[in-house]
This record gives structure tokens, sequence and C-alpha cells, in this order.
């Protein structure tokens, strides 16, 4: 988290509380929340938060390159993502849930692209989209 932190003060940003919460959520979460999900998390511990506040807190951290946008997820939203290690997020189409899976081969996909392309890799997502096994249930049970 202490990463998130030093991004905000080196881009001018006062370390406020509300900046502190909004970093830990992002570090903490593995729901790939939105700017929505984050701002109503705080509202109850922060009644004067803005979402302007959560919105311009994320828009710095994705243009310092300390978390990365997962777009829509089928709900209209854009999702943040603070591990920046080399992933798959399988995104259910129907509830809209995003989850990591973690899967070694990723790591050596990123290690083969760097060797043949020269680039040093500063990220990677790979994203699947499908029905999770609880949406999958329900459908095949007609609800």
């Amino acid at each position: 988290m202490n990463h998130l932190l030093e991004g905000l003060k080196s881009a001018g940003m006062r370390l406020t509380p509300q900046r502190v919460a909004i970093c830990r959520i992002l570090h903490e979460s593995k729901d790939h929340p939105t700017a929505m999900m984050i701002y109503h998390e705080l509202l109850p511990q922060f009644p004067t938060l803005s979402l302007a506040t959560v919105y311009k807190t994320l828009n710095v951290l994705k243009e310092l390159g300390l978390v990365h946008t997962l777009g829509d997820a089928g709900d209209g939203m854009e999702h943040y993502d603070a591990d920046l290690n080399p992933h798959i997020n399988l995104v259910c189409v129907r509830c809209h849930r995003v989850i990591d899976f973690d899967e070694a081969m990723v790591s050596a996909i990123q290690q083969t692209v760097e060797e043949r392309s020269g680039y040093k890799i500063q990220g990677a997502r790979i994203v699947y989209y499908g029905l999770c096994p609880e949406c999958r249930n329900r459908h095949a049970n007609g609800k």
C-alpha cells in the first residue's frame, strides 16, 4: 500500500484520511472495486467524502501506473485492480463479479515476451469473460 501513498505524494496530492482509505481498499480488495463501490464503502466512515475525490484519486493512481483499470465488466462501470503482478481476471457477464485467477504460466509467458521483444513488462492482464459457477447453476436451474 505504501507505493500507492508514495505515488499520490509524488503527484502533489495531500495524504488525507480519505485518500489513505481509498488506497487501503484498493490494496486489500480482491473484488476489483468500482469508484462507486469505494465511495459507498467509505461513506459511513467519511460522511463528507465526495465522489469526485474518489475519481480524482483513482485517476491519479491510474496515470501513475499504480492501478490498472479493467474496463467494463458488463455493468457499465470501470473496475480497478492494484495487483500489477501478471494474472488472469475472470469476469462473469451475468453478475459482473471479477476475480483473480493466478496461473504460473502467465509469469512464464511474460518472461518469454520480455526475452523476445526486449520490453521490460510493467504489468499484464488477461481477461476471460463467461459465467461464474453460481450464475451457471442458477441458469441451469431456470432461475
